[in-house]
């Protein structure tokens, strides 16, 4: 399954230091056949200790984890939905993707210059969500010109997408993202077929300085668990991860042992990166199934809510019409039960069909 996060946010807020951290989780592009070779997309895996203990388990020969795509797009500016900067081509490698990574600088430097001269994160979410939705005017706008005679002749599907067009209009021109609104699942196809910017699921990336222990010091001065900036994204009900982007590129030489010594003795225990990756994982709405043995113990991607012959398509596209039955167990119950044997023995490995839906952490051999 080939799914991308972009890496989108103004000049000089750390996007390609981010990508690099990221790429420094890489795992081999051969071991997913759906990724596109290009050096503007890393391969990135998924954390998961169920795939570290299910390895040692089965004492398999290879480990292969569940991966995403980010892709890094170039810096965005204040315009670009009237084609300023990279314009057009910026917002298309945004509607080639199928969520976002918003980065934000939340740290001052003054070597490292501000586009705006100053450092204003939630000036910067709000310059960077605009082009967004100025861009989506521009497509909802011309989309409605295009229904508006088949719509006058009283054509149902016209009729339908014409009231969903007037809605999304009337709340980006509120200065609000398409993703805030409700769609039932019909309408819901509508709105994908238009490929609006701001539909895409965001996460919002704060990154702060190099190093640092505790967050950069409010507006009043001193340190503050909760910025201006946090409580601006809790307050749009936002997903957002802190980030040290800058220090997972500057220990990218060492070995994993004296990397984690060095960040230990900077007083840097997590730079974020893994929640960053797990959060747009979930952004997704993706969960993670597993297969394992002695040639391999793998993750696989799947949506969340999909049947087991529909998880099978994962391993296979002919596993769904050739579904029999699926046996399935819990990683952790396979595990504490010691090996698939006494599994089967205390009766934790269960039977499915086709309406079974497949859950995150199951273990699963499919019988076609």
């Amino acid at each position: 399954m080939s799914l991308s996060i972009g890496i989108v946010g103004l000049p000089n807020v750390g996007k390609s230091t981010l990508f690099n951290a990221l790429t420094q989780k890489g795992v081999p592009a051969e071991n997913y056949p759906f990724c596109t070779i290009d050096p503007s997309v890393g391969i990135v895996a998924v954390p998961d200790e169920r795939v570290d203990i299910l390895n040692n388990f089965s004492h398999s020969a290879k480990k292969i984890p569940a991966a995403i795509e980010f892709v890094d797009i170039a810096g965005l500016v204040k315009g670009a939905s009237a084609g300023e900067g990279l314009g057009n081509k910026f917002l298309q490698h945004i509607r080639e993707v199928d969520a976002i990574a918003e980065v934000v600088r939340i740290y001052e430097d003054s070597n490292i210059t501000h586009v705006s001269n100053k450092i204003d994160p939630i000036d910067d979410i709000e310059t960077i969500n605009l082009e967004l939705i100025l861009a989506d005017l521009q497509t909802v706008a011309k989309r409605l010109g295009s229904v508006a005679h088949d719509a006058r002749r009283g054509d149902k599907p016209a009729l339908l997408e014409e009231s969903v067009l007037q809605r999304v209009e009337a709340s980006l021109k509120a200065g609000k993202l398409a993703s805030h609104l409700d769609f039932k699942d019909e309408e819901l196809k509508i709105v994908k077929n238009l490929q609006l910017l701001s539909a895409k699921p965001i996460l919002y990336v704060l990154n702060k300085k190099q190093g640092e222990v505790e967050l950069p010091p409010n507006q009043l001065g001193g340190f503050t668990s909760k910025l201006p900036v946090i409580e601006y994204l809790e307050k749009m009900g936002a997903n957002y991860v802190i980030v040290d982007a800058k220090i997972e590129g500057e220990l990218s030489e060492l070995e994993m042992g004296d990397k984690a010594e060095f960040k230990k003795e900077l007083g840097v225990e997590d730079d974020g990166i893994n929640d960053l990756i797990t959060e747009s994982y979930k952004m997704l709405g993706l969960i993670t199934f597993l297969t394992t043995g002695e040639d391999e113990t793998r993750a696989w991607t799947i949506k969340k809510g999909w049947t087991a012959p529909e998880a099978g398509t994962a391993i296979h596209t002919d596993f769904f019409d050739k579904f029999i039955k699926a046996e399935v167990i819990n990683w952790q119950d396979l595990v504490k039960a010691g090996s698939y044997g006494k599994a089967r023995e205390q009766g934790l490995v269960r039977t499915e069909g086709k309406d079974y839906i497949v859950k995150d952490g199951d273990v699963i051999e499919f019988k076609i």
